[in-house]
């Protein structure tokens, strides 16, 4: 049997024990850099194992309530040393994220509560709310002797790895059971789809360790080749991008990942003064998922970082969710962008047509290591050229939803007409064209009206173009189910250039645009302030929570 991917840590301690493993740049401590060697990783993960092993059996939960650095790293390897189940979480204080901590750590009903010194007063008011676990551990007070008490076991790929809770875009988070085989398979479809070099390639990610792109991204691909991973606090992006690209610049072989609305936003904001110093001609990959990705946002970021010598071939559009681990599909490695623009009214009706203008979609390329299919009612798989659900079938794909049995049944159990085995069904719109993978929307997101099939994030598009008021990436369209129909409500926050505007003028600009490019009436439109539109932890717009907060009256 195959060594599973955690095993790897062990090995890279003894066979290159000084190397860097993980690098945290502090750049909310003064910008000091900490490093864990692989040896010293491998120290510290067995250390916590056996301390762990003294509080609990394998199978049992493990909720990490760390802030992002090395000792989430650490939590994450320990507690799949010591073969317990991790709950990747975070520290509580994420603004708007209370909830979906109190729901996640509800559902897992975890033994043991790893955090901190620093942010224990933090965790402890949060249990004094929740279900209090039997045992709360501070990683960092884990003395390092322990580690030679540890006695290795044998890790199975049925093991349970991790729970990986969504983000909840259309309803409330869920536990996906992550197991390690699912890990070690979709770090060897991402490796590949890399072709990293061992040793050699350095990740270099801002990404929350919480989320299943920056888990696996940042924790689990450096150990495929004992490569480094050098890692920030997403706030440390929020606030100055270009630190991003600065930390890209110092690898000769470096690849990243983000989400859409961060290439929008780094092209952006970052100055000519601070392009100045960057070179980003070792930049491989540049993974683009976790939410639609936009061609904009792919031309506005070469564009601007086109003199920093960034290639074209870096931007990589991805797809992927955490049921499937996190990867799917993806543009090949030195391959351009695809954008293909489709007729509007065929997609609409469900059927991709190349045409001179309509909807430009992005290729999100092809699956590696895995089959993807789309398929329509009673699962009938598609031809290319018409839009279904996406449907995927791999190695990579979870188990089962924890502790959700009917649910898992109907997520991982479909039967695709023709096929063996079975099949995730993603509950994400997409066709396949020219053998290649473009996603088209969420089911449940989907806008009908007059019997006709409108994508929330072509509406979306549109307003935020329509106005300057209007904010980029916070728009939110949904329908409305009335007497007569279904009807369409848009809520925006207003941008700081447009506080000036009139709603009544923001709002005939914005009727005005979607009528004349969707042929659709604005049954309502909300121009709302900045931070109000709910977004998931990946940064998208969360349609379901939108919804409820409108029906509640919460915007105004």
């Amino acid at each position: 049997m195959r060594d599973m991917l955690i095993a790897q840590v062990a090995r890279w301690a003894r066979e290159i024990p000084q190397a860097p493993a993980y690098t945290f740049v502090d750049h909310l401590g003064g910008g000091a850099r900490h490093t864990l060697t692989w040896q010293r990783a491998d120290l510290r993960a067995r250390a916590l194992a056996v301390r762990l092993r003294e509080l609990a059996g394998p199978g049992d939960r493990v909720a990490v309530l760390v802030p992002q650095g090395l000792d989430y790293v650490v939590a994450m390897l320990g507690t799949m040393y010591a073969r317990l189940v991790a709950v990747p979480l975070f520290a509580p204080g994420l603004p708007r994220h209370g909830e979906r901590l109190a729901g996640a750590y509800a559902d897992a009903d975890p033994l043991i509560v790893l955090t901190t010194t620093p942010a224990l007063p933090g965790v402890e008011d949060f249990l004094a709310t929740a279900h209090a676990p039997k045992h709360v551990l501070a990683v960092d007070t884990v003395s390092d002797l322990l580690a030679d008490e540890w006695e290795a076991e044998p890790i199975g790929p049925g093991d349970l790895a991790y729970l990986q809770y969504t983000s909840g875009s259309t309803r409330a988070p869920a536990g996906v059971e992550i197991t390690h085989g699912n890990l070690t398979a979709n770090a060897t479809q991402l490796w590949e789809l890399f072709r990293a070099r061992p040793r050699t390639s350095v990740a270099a990610l801002w990404l929350p360790l919480f989320h299943d792109m920056g888990l696996v991204a940042t924790v689990a691909m450096p150990m495929m080749g004992g490569n480094q991973a050098a890692f920030m606090d997403p706030v440390a992006f929020v606030m100055r991008p270009v630190r991003w690209l600065r930390l890209l610049s110092e690898f000769g072989d470096v690849y990243t990942a983000g989400p859409n609305f961060a290439y929008e936003y780094t092209a952006a904001r970052v100055t000519s003064e601070e392009k100045a110093g960057l070179d980003l001609s070792g930049v491989r990959v540049m993974l683009n998922g976790a939410e639609p990705v936009r061609p904009g946002a792919i031309e506005a970021f070469d564009a601007a970082f086109a003199g920093c010598g960034l290639r074209p071939e870096a931007h990589t559009p991805a797809y992927g969710l955490a049921e499937a681990t996190v990867f799917v599909t993806a543009t090949g490695r030195d391959e351009r962008p695809v954008v293909t623009v489709f007729d509007r009214d065929a997609l609409r009706d469900g059927r991709a047509v190349p045409a001179g203008a309509g909807s430009s979609l992005v290729s999100c390329g092809r699956p590696y290591g895995q089959r993807v299919r789309i398929a329509g009612v009673a699962g009938r798989a598609l031809p290319d050229g018409e839009v279904g659900e996406i449907w995927v079938q791999g190695p990579n794909v979870a188990r089962a939803y924890w502790r959700d049995p009917a649910r898992s049944a109907e997520v991982f159990g479909a039967a695709l007409e023709g096929a063996d085995g079975t099949w995730l069904r993603t509950g994400d719109l997409g066709v396949l064209h020219d053998g290649r993978l473009y996603v088209t929307g969420r089911i449940k997101d989907l806008i009908i009206v007059d019997g006709r099939n409108h994508y929330p994030q072509d509406v979306e598009a549109t307003v935020q173009e329509a106005h300057p008021a209007v904010r980029r990436d916070r728009v939110a369209a949904f329908s409305l189910a009335g007497d007569e129909g279904e009807r369409l409500v848009v809520v925006a926050e207003r941008s700081r250039a447009g506080e000036s505007a009139g709603v009544e003028e923001v709002g005939r600009a914005v009727r005005a645009a979607v009528r004349k490019y969707h042929d659709l009436s604005v049954h309502d439109f909300v121009l709302t302030g900045a931070g109000t539109v709910p977004r998931t932890s990946s940064g998208k717009i969360a349609r379901r929570a939108c919804l409820q907060a409108y029906q509640e009256g919460l915007f105004v």
